[in-house]
């Protein structure tokens, strides 16, 4: 029980939750990319959305990652917090994204792909031939029952939920590392 504490602990120091949020949110973005650029499915609307928190989100914690190298307690713990806000922001939209997919509520009504590329009428006729709309309301990949949409509601809230709880700690103080003898 004690080292289960103490691996906790560990996980709410500032560098090391700073650390892991910087490594999951990379893995998280890159896996859309992947997906996108490479296997060939095409992001919808909300998909899109979905990934401006991480655009945003990255950048915070790593400069909350310097602040805390640096020494700056306070300015590290509010980008935890910044961070934090960030996170559940995109875990909202995950689940709205995952909630229009599995037809618990509307998405919006202008979700689909984007307009081709305007050139010559002919060039445009044969664009449009080929188009594939792209909809908000379909799943275009399922693992463990859960879409990229609920995948990204789990890992946003929990980014949250480390960024939140680190803050927390070092606000009251707790995650202090030990000296080794």
């Amino acid at each position: 029980m004690r080292a289960m504490t103490d691996l906790a602990r560990r996980f709410l120091v500032p560098k090391t939750a700073l650390a892991l949020i910087l490594a999951a949110g990379a893995a998280t973005i890159l896996a859309a990319l992947y997906f996108e650029h490479v296997v060939g499915l095409r992001p919808c609307k909300l998909c899109l959305q979905q990934r401006w928190p991480y655009y945003l989100g990255l950048p915070v914690a790593a400069l909350a990652l310097a602040a805390a190298v640096l020494g700056a307690r306070m300015t590290a713990r509010a980008g935890l917090g910044l961070v934090a806000l960030v996170f559940l922001a995109g875990a909202g939209l995950g689940a709205y994204h995952a909630g229009v997919e599995w037809g618990f509520w509307a998405g919006p009504s202008d979700c689909g792909g984007a307009a081709p590329a305007m050139g010559g009428m002919g060039d445009f006729l044969r664009q449009l031939e080929s188009a594939r709309v792209v909809s908000c309301t379909e799943a275009a990949w399922r693992f463990l029952g859960l879409s990229m949409a609920g995948w990204n509601a789990l890992i946003s809230a929990g980014l949250a939920a480390l960024a939140l709880a680190a803050a927390a700690a070092a606000a009251a103080g707790l995650p202090r590392r030990r000296a080794r003898t």
